[in-house]
């Protein structure tokens, strides 16, 4: 099993940006298709961009479509998320996922590690 840990999160003027990484330990990292969720207070985990084994296929949520980038270095067991354009509601923890399933998955409950998350805070 993978274990991944985030770094990157702040705080941030709305309009800015972030780029959030998330390192993994052990020799099959490029196993694994990677996420990005994140956890705003009392709402639930919700999906926001994932990357495939390769870093072929990419997905995102509606909501960050054209402002978010999700890449992966399998030479380096990193993935990261650049997030442009921040805005107030983007204001969550964010948590590396990541999943051997057979493809890129956006539900929560199909990951099978997970980092502590890193807080990203947008002020307006």
């Amino acid at each position: 099993q993978v274990h991944v840990v985030e770094s990157g999160g702040g705080l941030v003027q709305a309009g800015g940006s972030l780029r959030l990484s998330c390192a993994a330990s052990g020799r099959t990292f490029s196993s694994y298709n990677m996420a990005w969720f994140r956890q705003a207070p009392g709402k639930e985990r919700e999906f926001v961009a994932g990357v495939s084994r390769s870093g072929g296929t990419t997905d995102y949520a509606d909501s960050v479509k054209g402002r978010f980038t999700i890449s992966r270095d399998n030479a380096k067991n990193t993935v990261y998320l650049q997030m442009n354009s921040l805005n107030p509601e983007d204001t969550a923890v964010y948590l590396c996922a990541a999943d051997r399933g057979l493809f890129l998955r956006t539900v929560a409950a199909a990951y099978e590690s997970w980092g502590q998350g890193t807080q990203v805070t947008v002020s307006s």
